[in-house]
């Protein structure tokens, strides 16, 4: 594979805090790159610099002469006064070309902005909302055709719709793409390498070969044995420092050099230290005391605007201990069916139930309630230095520090933090109000994979109720114990299913897409089975192929199987660098096991 990107050594601060520091990466072609990694690593400033809007403080970076590099920034940016139709010509190489403007029409349609939805070429982009915009700018880039495809976010504000569309293209793409996302349902389908930003990596970058259950494992045994080794080495550290305690004194070349030798010792396991340090928020929703039996009863309640119907009939029930998830497009009547849950707004038919203390708490997914020209400070604590949480008064610094912000961020205005940051400090916030009810409108876009994972812990053990909105199917997995999915009875009228689980609205969401494919279909249809194609008889190099497939993926087997057992012997397990390259060629030889027998599924076929 050609090598599109070299970036070598390169380096990038900001203000006085370095985000990372001499990392050393290639991309090649065909290569679909997940980049994860903490909030605040650098990674969307990594993607700015290969995609040539800033320039890195050190380091070398060359291209591949004529790469076409397609950019999508977390929050896009348009001329003004644009429509959408002008704004997605704008990555045509001439806006005037029959086949770009064809091109152009083909990929607003398949988003959904050519018309047949509520969005047509000519309306103007300023009056869209963030998830509309998105697809614009994701309209724009792919317009470029480009050989690599550069993704901040690519999932924040679509809908679940576009998403598995997305994923589809993504998995398939002749071009290159390097992505930034948390979803990681989505980083599994859409990856065959991960990269991971982390300054507690020995080079500040892990690379991984393979999808991110593979980076997964190989991680956990990559810190495994960094932590063994830091431990042994706390020990050597030990025996060192009390040599040098009894008195030993540079009298030999000899004792000199062990004096320099625990030096550099000490220095390298307090990197290590470093390195295996896992530092998390600290998330715990304040539940009220006592909590009714009954939150919320809906009963036969629905809305439309203009005769079009926005939440069909619908009933609910919703006690402490309920998890109720909403999935559907955007725009299919989740919002509304939430005020109308909460009080905020009226049903057209039937009733709603409060308890007498039903006590909200609102996570919104535009973050409406921080001010960005306040400080991170201000915004939890508007006057004094304590915050009443948990029946005390907590010093509000203290606070803080457990969302991991630092006291310089602490004086910085909402504006000056990246999107996950922001969202941090909205739960911090959140966190200071007692509820017996959460609703929280897209929680998950932008934090890291740590802080989701903390996220979804605490949602399970919180005492109340909650109502998610979220495209992170699998965060909704894991908190939801109920699915409303939003979408279409066999009669063409809108419905909302009661399911439960991710696998069973995939289930259900395949039924809905042939159902909104043949809409005038007769209820019973008679099925022609076609007759079965003639095979094909194997060519002599393909015969051969199959003669030995059985053969090559035994041997492919043998050697895994040699480096499984190298990967857990106690030499390596303490050698860091060598358990890295192992666990590397690992996955690409189970990559190599899945594609021969892949192939030697079409050669029987044949």
């Amino acid at each position: 594979m050609a090598i599109l990107i070299n970036a070598h050594q390169i380096s990038k601060s900001f203000t006085a805090r370095p985000l990372f520091e001499g990392i050393t990466f290639s991309i090649e072609s065909g290569e679909r790159i997940g980049l994860i990694g903490p909030n605040g690593a650098g990674k969307s400033t990594l993607l700015r610099i290969l995609a040539g809007h800033i320039k890195a403080d050190a380091g070398n970076i060359s291209f591949q002469r004529g790469l076409r590099v397609g950019y999508l920034e977390q929050v896009p940016q348009f001329s003004t006064d644009a429509s959408v139709e002008t704004s997605v010509l704008e990555g045509a190489r001439d806006p005037y070309d029959w086949e770009e403007i064809a091109r152009a029409q083909e990929i607003m349609s398949k988003l959904s902005l050519s018309g047949d939805s509520l969005v047509q070429p000519e309306t103007l982009v300023s009056s869209l909302s963030g998830g509309w915009k998105k697809r614009v700018a994701l309209a724009r880039e792919l317009v470029r055709q480009p050989d690599l495809l550069l993704l901040d976010e690519p999932t924040n504000h679509l809908d679940v719709e576009s998403i598995l569309w997305l994923e589809e293209l993504l998995a398939n793409s002749s071009f290159a793409t390097l992505t930034i996302t948390h979803d990681r349902l989505f980083l599994q389908r859409i990856s065959n390498r991960i990269l991971e930003l982390d300054r507690r990596h020995p080079d500040g970058l892990l690379s991984v070969k393979g999808d991110y259950a593979t980076y997964l494992d190989i991680r956990q045994n990559l810190m495994s044995a960094q932590e063994q080794q830091e431990t042994k080495l706390r020990n050597t550290l030990r025996r060192e420092t009390e040599w040098l305690r009894r008195g030993a004194k540079a009298r030999t070349t000899k004792q000199t050099a062990r004096i320099n030798q625990a030096e550099e010792l000490r220095q390298t396991v307090e990197d290590l230290g470093i390195r295996n340090q896992n530092a998390t928020v600290r998330i715990d929703f304040q539940s009220t005391e006592k909590n009714p039996k009954k939150l919320i009863e809906a009963k036969d309640i629905s809305k439309s605007y203009n005769g079009r119907t926005i939440v069909p009939l619908t009933n609910l029930l919703i006690t402490p201990k309920s998890r109720i998830g909403l999935i559907g497009p955007n725009g299919c009547g989740k919002s509304t069916l939430i005020r109308m849950l909460v009080g905020t707004e009226s049903p057209d038919t039937g009733s709603v139930f409060h308890a007498e203390k039903l006590e909200v708490a609102y996570f919104e997914q535009n973050r409406e309630s921080l001010d960005p020209n306040v400080s991170v400070l201000k915004t939890i604590c508007p006057e004094g230095d304590f915050v009443p949480y948990g029946g005390s008064m907590v010093h509000v610094k203290g606070y803080l520090n457990r969302f991991l912000f630092s006291y310089e961020q602490m004086d910085l205005i909402v504006g000056k933090l990246s999107g996950g940051e922001q969202s941090r400090l909205l739960i911090a916030k959140l966190m200071l109000k007692k509820a017996n009810l959460l609703v929280l409108d897209e929680p998950t876009n932008d934090l890291d994979m740590a802080t989701l994972d903390v996220l979804q812990d605490v949602l399970k053990e919180f005492n109340g109720a909650i109502i998610l909105v979220t495209h992170d199917r699998y965060f909704l997995d894991q908190v939801s114990n109920k699915l409303l999915a939003f979408g279409m009875n066999e009669k063409g009228q809108k419905h909302i299913e009661n399911l439960v689980g991710i696998e069973q609205w995939e289930i259900w969401h395949n039924q809905q897409t042939k159902i909104q494919a043949t809409p005038d279909a007769p209820a019973a249809q008679v099925i022609v089975e076609k007759p079965q194609e003639k095979k094909r008889k194997l060519s002599f190099k393909d015969q051969r192929e199959l003669d030995s497939m059985e053969a090559k993926i035994k041997k492919t087997e043998d050697q895994l199987a040699e480096l499984t057992k190298e990967s857990i012997s106690p030499s390596v397990v303490s050698n860091s660098k060598r358990l890295l390259e192992i666990t590397n060629k690992m996955g690409e030889l189970q990559s190599e096991i899945d594609r021969l027998y892949a192939r030697w599924s079409d050669l029987e076929k044949s």
